[in-house]
């Protein structure tokens, strides 16, 4: 398959060329414009995302309460992690498959390109109106992004605003994923079969499976909220006969499924940039096809484990900690193949790549900490600690965020035709290395020291350590300011890119993470 047949096709749908300015963004059908549409909200949203963190971090710098009312402090945790997740996470996400997976697959469009559109321009209006209840009386909503009743059954006026507009970003999310299915189940190019589809392909072929499925149970579970709220049912409510346990294991059983939608992506997009820049094909393709169906389907039946400290039977805990630990065998199985693939390679270390290294290291580090939170008496420890925040974060941080911007980079020369600034991706890089560890590795301590999380105030024995997370919290989020200005800086006037951007690895980077089809660059000696 080569570039010049997947990529012509032209630029826009309509018949009377490309419609002028403004219009031409609001009506696109094109995928390349959609997926850039995705990846600037997401841009955007991250920086109001991260704003709501630098709120808890500056409350937290110091013990007692100093810098916002407590209330307030609740309502950024949650808006902090509703933002992050459906704006910037799953926009990114999105945005990538929309640039990447009809030119990955040979199809001339996404296959259903009206929906698209209408997938991604319902996002704003969901995000304004859940930023709008900040204004409302009564303030966001506090419970946290969980919404676990009964505390989220007491938000003020805006909470009916907050429920439609979870609505609204699921069901973007689940238009974006039945397109995703939809174009690799009926576009692909003559001749690629499932076992030859580049593994971002199909780990967004998998996630999108995973958002089907589990995004309909968010949106039961919060209308279930809405009616107990307003309508006097009792779902939740323990006075009118209902269990608030049940809302935890309903929210859970979306809940897990989502934290893999947030992670699998990134796999696909580590195991493009890994063997690009070390010269050889991914080791191991087809273990890592199965590796990450594995995840998912083991991502349904792991729930519970959120909720060990609820009460349950003793068979019940054990069964979900065991379901747990197994999922850390075929994650294994990922990151030992994409070492492998590195082993002997002749690697080079361009932005992406260190973007993909640094995203291996860090993960692992979250998928050990994933491994203790897993065991039930430990758990019993950690849990609601400051330990639960540092293990996710650093899966979704040096995860999920920096698996997106290691794709931006990677991908940018293609998108733009020209090239960003080395030195300054690889200074945006460890400055973003520095400062997330400096943020978010002290808090590993204080957890196991037993601070409790979605605190704004906290004992004194704490505070050398949070000063230096809030320390770090600043200089990540400043940190991105440089990604930006590296961004626009190309898009604007970089140098052009050359047809093999990549020394050495060929035009078309992505056959690498799949089994290369005959007279690829494996027969044929690299001239540099």
């Amino acid at each position: 398959m080569n570039a010049a047949t997947t990529d012509t096709h032209h630029d826009d749908h309509h018949d009377h060329g490309p419609a002028p300015g403004l219009m031409r963004w609001v009506t696109t059908t094109n995928h390349k414009d959609i997926g850039t549409l995705y990846l600037w909200f997401s841009l955007i949203m991250f920086f109001i995302g991260g704003a709501m963190a630098l709120v808890i971090r500056t409350e937290l710098f110091q013990p007692g309460l100093q810098v916002v009312d407590p209330q307030f402090f609740n309502t950024m945790t949650t808006m902090h992690a509703l933002v992050m997740i459906f704006g910037v996470i799953m926009p990114a996400f999105v945005g990538l498959a929309n640039w990447m997976v009809p030119i990955m697959v040979g199809a001339p469009d996404m296959a259903l390109p009206r929906m698209n559109n209408w997938s991604f321009w319902i996002l704003p209006f969901g995000f304004a109106m859940m930023l709008s209840t900040l204004f409302m009386e009564g303030g966001g909503p506090a419970a946290g992004w969980t919404l676990y009743p009964p505390l989220s059954l007491q938000g003020g006026s805006g909470f009916p605003f907050l429920i439609f507009s979870i609505h609204i970003l699921g069901i973007s999310s689940i238009m974006g994923a039945i397109n995703i299915v939809a174009t690799i189940m009926n576009l692909r190019a003559p001749g690629m079969t499932f076992m030859k589809m580049p593994l971002f392909v199909w780990t967004w072929f998998i996630t999108a499976y995973l958002l089907i499925a589990v995004m309909p149970v968010l949106a039961g579970a919060v209308t279930m909220l809405l009616t107990d709220k307003y309508f006097g049912t009792a779902f939740f409510t323990a006075g009118g006969g209902g269990d608030p346990v049940m809302f935890q294991h309903i929210f859970w059983f979306f809940g897990h499924p989502e934290v893999y939608i947030l992670i699998l992506p990134s796999f696909g997009v580590v195991s493009e940039i890994i063997p690009t820049f070390s010269r050889k094909r991914l080791f191991g393709y087809s273990s890592m096809v199965y590796a990450t169906a594995s995840i998912a389907f083991l991502s349904f039946i792991v729930w519970a484990h959120h909720m060990f400290t609820v009460g349950m039977p003793v068979s019940g805990a054990l069964f979900f900690m065991f379901a747990t630990m197994l999922i850390a065998v075929p994650t294994g199985v990922k990151v030992f193949n994409w070492v492998a693939t590195m082993w002997r390679g002749a690697m080079t270390f361009e932005t992406p790549m260190l973007y993909a290294l640094g995203f291996v290291i860090m993960f692992t580090i979250g998928g050990f900490s994933g491994v203790m939170l897993a065991l039930v008496p430990v758990d019993f420890q950690y849990h609601d600690t400051y330990f639960v925040v540092a293990h996710f974060h650093y899966v979704l941080v040096p995860g999920s965020i920096f698996a997106i911007i290691g794709a931006v980079y990677y991908w940018l020369p293609k998108w733009t035709g020209k090239m960003y600034d080395e030195k300054w991706g690889k200074i945006h890089f460890w400055t973003s290395t520095f400062f997330v560890n400096l943020l978010f590795f002290p808090m590993h301590f204080v957890g196991l020291a037993g601070m409790p999380r979605r605190i704004p105030d906290y004992a004194v024995q704490f505070a050398d350590f949070n000063a230096i997370a809030t320390i770090g919290a600043f200089g990540f989020g400043f940190s991105q300011l440089i990604f930006v200005y590296v961004v626009v800086k190309c898009i604007r006037g970089g140098e052009k890119a050359t047809d093999q951007v990549w020394e050495g690895a060929e035009g078309l980077e992505w056959t690498l993470s799949s089994p290369p089809p005959y007279h690829s660059f494996t027969e044929q000696p690299v001239v540099k």
